[in-house]
């Protein structure tokens, strides 16, 4: 699934203590006033942490003036996927820089030096570790992305939006067609599990970007769109579930069958992720030629959970007897959303487990698992954990769906996956399509990749944001040459 954890604020540990944050200035040099220090610190502001050996986390600062000499600020960890976290407190004095910023319980105060550079100490759960931070007119930079697409582009964008009649709203998305006579084959693409841009924009990355490029290039038509309720979309996202999010993508079927350069004897859906659940309820349905499955479930949400929570957290170093703990809680969890039918009930025992295991922890724990707040923190869970949405995952199982299948199905897995681990889920997928009247199965587990189909060292989620490729050549020709192999020309 694509990353929709519990959240977690920025967290730093294990760190050398610091020794020195470089030379002071003396009292003469603090006083001359450099054009940087003149012109303010409006603007933005990079630097990088380092977390741990060889690892380094970014951030970027954008600092903008007010009208009355105030200031206000943003921060950015791109490698988090946390964009826009507000900063409670901003100072600039003399070129002294002072920032708070509650939301993740951190500070940063820094000192402009004779290059125009930040140099400062940012601190947070009691720990403190040296920042400098440089002016920047590309903070994406932090970030390349070489494989994202720049016009101008061998095919035609269009900006389209289409109903979901039974919904009462209106989808907005992008539709590439190649260049020349149609119709042509076409696939609507469906993200993964929480609130998604028509790209599947995540840590800077843009798949969906990626994988319409490298189709509507080699002849294939490619719809994507924004999730209800994101970007120009209508609707409430938070409200939705799995099924309501399958509507959508239905509706997405029905504008292309609709489309005179589609041919509607051609048009297939690819998913990702969740994605990869929806596209299997849709077809079953709905008059589709074929799926492609990139990471798709063969278990249901409840499995696949615990199946994540295990392989992430030793992963990450977690001792038997941790993992032994994520696990019951896990357990206890689902079975309060299997049991409970009524929505205030639920919640409410959700919230009693919760707090249960906070009052649990030591101080240690909780600076590990980022909460600064035990109110905050238990609200920010029950979000997520008591919506419709995440009841429904846990208990949605795609094998009714996948069996009812009576057209071309591939299945892509990544070898490295923690979040859809592909063996337990290509084989009870296969098992699904066996029992399926489709004749036209490619079940395909591809080395070294990760969740996102990007080549990686361990597959841990920490990692997507710091590898700059979007999504792996190897995963981008299996898609289309399947495709083309069945419904090109």
């Amino acid at each position: 699934m694509t990353p929709r954890p519990f959240r977690r604020a920025i967290a730093v540990g294990c760190l050398v203590p610091l020794l020195s944050i470089g030379p002071l200035l003396t009292p003469a040099e603090a006083q001359i006033p450099t054009p940087e220090m003149a012109a303010g610190p409006a603007g933005s502001w990079q630097g990088s942490l380092a977390v741990g050996p060889g690892i380094e986390l970014p951030l970027v600062v954008h600092l903008t003036p007010g009208d009355e000499g105030d200031w206000t600020a943003t921060l950015d960890s791109p490698a988090q996927g946390a964009v826009g976290i507000p900063v409670s407190s901003v100072a600039w004095d003399d070129g002294l820089l002072r920032l708070e910023i509650s939301a993740i319980g951190a500070t940063y105060e820094g000192r402009l030096d004779a290059e125009g550079r930040l140099e400062g100490t940012f601190q947070q759960g009691g720990t403190s570790f040296p920042l400098t931070l440089e002016r920047t007119e590309d903070p994406g930079a932090l970030l390349p992305r070489p494989q994202h697409p720049e016009p101008p582009f061998p095919y035609r964008e269009v900006d389209v939006r289409f109903p979901n009649a039974e919904a009462g709203i209106h989808l907005a998305g992008t539709l590439t067609l190649p260049d020349g006579d149609g119709p042509w084959p076409a696939v609507v693409m469906v993200t993964g599990s929480g609130p998604q841009d028509r790209d599947e924009t995540l840590l800077g990355h843009k798949p969906f970007l990626v994988i319409a490029d490298h189709l509507t290039r080699a002849g294939i038509a490619v719809l994507r769109y924004d999730d209800r309720g994101v970007a120009e979309s209508e609707g409430d996202f938070a409200a939705g579930t799995t099924l309501d999010f399958a509507g959508d993508a239905a509706a997405a079927v029905d504008f292309l069958l609709d489309h005179a350069e589609v041919d509607p004897a051609r048009i297939g859906i690819v998913g990702h992720s969740e994605g990869g659940l929806i596209a299997p309820i849709v077809a079953a349905d709905n008059d589709v030629a074929f799926v492609v499955l990139l990471a798709g479930t063969g278990v249901d949400g409840g499995a696949i959970l615990l199946q994540q929570a295990e392989a992430i957290s030793r992963t990450m170093g977690v001792s038997d007897e941790g993992v032994a703990q994520i696990l019951d809680f896990q357990r206890a969890m689902q079975a309060i959303l299997r049991a409970e039918e009524d929505p205030d009930a639920r919640r409410d025992a959700l919230e009693a487990l919760l707090r249960d295991m906070i009052e649990s922890m030591d101080p240690q724990e909780r600076v590990e698992q980022g909460i600064q707040r035990d109110e905050d923190w238990v609200q920010m869970q029950l979000a997520t954990g008591a919506s419709p949405w995440f009841r429904e995952f846990v208990l949605l199982d795609p094998r009714p769906y996948l069996e009812q299948l009576d057209v071309p199905v591939l299945g892509l897995f990544a070898q490295l996956d923690l979040q859809v681990l592909p063996e337990p889920n290509r084989a009870a997928m296969a098992e699904a399509l066996d029992r399926a009247p489709a004749d036209d199965v490619t079940l395909i587990v591809l080395p070294g990749l990760n969740h996102l189909f990007q080549t990686a060292e361990t597959g841990a989620p920490s990692e997507y944001a710091l590898i700059e490729e979007t999504f792996a050549p190897i995963a981008l020709d299996t898609i289309r040459d399947w495709i083309l192999e069945r419904f090109g020309g």
